[in-house]
C-alpha cells in the first residue's frame, strides 16, 4: 500500500526493533522444566491450532521435517504430545497436546502474565491506555498475517 498524506507514517524499522527487543526479554522465562525454543513453539502452535498433521506443523515452524519429526517424537516420549490417526485419512497422524502439554503452555502463559503485570505496574495511566490500544492493533496484525498465510 502506498503511503498517502492522509495516513500516518509508521516507523516500521523502529517498530520491528522494539518488538524484537521486547520478545528477547519476554520469551526468556525461568522455568522448572527447560525446553528449547523450537519445542515451546510446537507446544504453543498445537495449543492454538491443534490438532495438526506433521506436514501442517512443518508449515508453521522453522524446522525441516526430519528435525521436526525428531522433536515431536521427543515431546511424545515426554508425554506432552499425543498421536492419533486422522479420521479423514487413516494413513495420516494428528498431533495434539496431552493434558501435561497443555499444563506446560498454561503455566508459561501464567508466568508471562505475572511478569508483565510487574512491568505494567510501573507505567503511567497514559502509557497503560496506549498499551491497551497497542494490544488491539497487534492482535489485528496477527489476524491479518494468519489470513495472508492461508
Amino acid at each position: 500500500m502506498t503511503p498517502s498524506p492522509d495516513r500516518p507514517v509508521v516507523d516500521l524499522d523502529g517498530l520491528a526493533t522494539v518488538i524484537e527487543d521486547f520478545n528477547a526479554y519476554f520469551i526468556r522465562l525461568p522455568s522448572v522444566r527447560r525446553f528449547s525454543f523450537s519445542a515451546l513453539s510446537v507446544l504453543h502452535t498445537l495449543d492454538r491450532r491443534g490438532p495438526l498433521r506433521l506436514t501442517d506443523l512443518t508449515a508453521t515452524e522453522q524446522l525441516k521435517q526430519p528435525a521436526l519429526t525428531s522433536l515431536v517424537a521427543n515431546l511424545a516420549r515426554d508425554g506432552l504430545v499425543s498421536r492419533r490417526p486422522d479420521p479423514r485419512d487413516g494413513r495420516a497422524v494428528l498431533l495434539d497436546l496431552t493434558p501435561e502439554g497443555r499444563d506446560v503452555v498454561r503455566s508459561r502463559h501464567a508466568d508471562r502474565v505475572a511478569r508483565l503485570s510487574r512491568l505494567v505496574d510501573h507505567l503511567s495511566d497514559e502509557e497503560r491506555v496506549a498499551l491497551a490500544g497497542s494490544a488491539r492493533v497487534l492482535a489485528r496484525l496477527t489476524e491479518i498475517a494468519a489470513r495472508l498465510e492461508d
